[in-house]
Parts: C-alpha cells; structure tokens; sequence
C-alpha cells in the first residue's frame, strides 16, 4: 500500500472511533425521563352540565396553562350524562 493510502485508511478508521465514542458518550447523558410539552383541548363540565371546551398545555403530567376557548361551550339538559370514563374525565394530562 502507499502512504497516502495508509494515511486515508488510519485517518478513516480514527474518524470513525470518534464518531461511535460520541455518540456513546452523548447518549449516556441524556436524561431518563426527557421533558415531554404537549397540548391538547378538553371539555371540562360543571356539575349543572354546562361544558367549556379549554386549551390545556402540559409538561409531562403537570398542568402548565388553561385557557377556555371563545365560543366553544353547550349547556347540556338536566339528565344528561357524561358518557366519558371517570379517568378521561378527571385526567388534565
């Protein structure tokens, strides 16, 4: 081989061991439990059955903001049940 080749072929190989001994090194840093932000809208309904549609941001399980949406709330009639499950109901995030 010459030794333009040989230095192409160790500068390669050195190249690479870099990049994989990055890449481990940066990924054991990352932490266990990334924050996670998200939103999402949800009727909250009082007990009289009147329902508001709120935008509702959160990060990871904590409620970060709550903000009712203009125009976006029905008055249900006296009988009327909340056909949700208990959790989808009292769940914000």
């Amino acid at each position: 081989m010459k030794k333009l080749d040989k230095k192409l072929l160790i500068s390669a190989a050195l190249l690479i061991l870099i990049l994989i001994f990055s890449t481990l090194i940066l990924g054991s840093n990352l932490p266990e439990n990334p924050k996670r932000i998200f939103s999402h809208t949800k009727a909250i309904c009082t007990e009289k059955n009147y329902c508001q549609d709120y935008h509702i941001s959160c990060e990871n399980d904590t409620v970060i903001s709550i903000s009712p949406i203009t125009r976006a709330a029905v008055q249900f009639p006296e009988d009327w049940t909340d056909p949700r499950d208990e959790k989808t109901i009292n769940n914000m995030c």
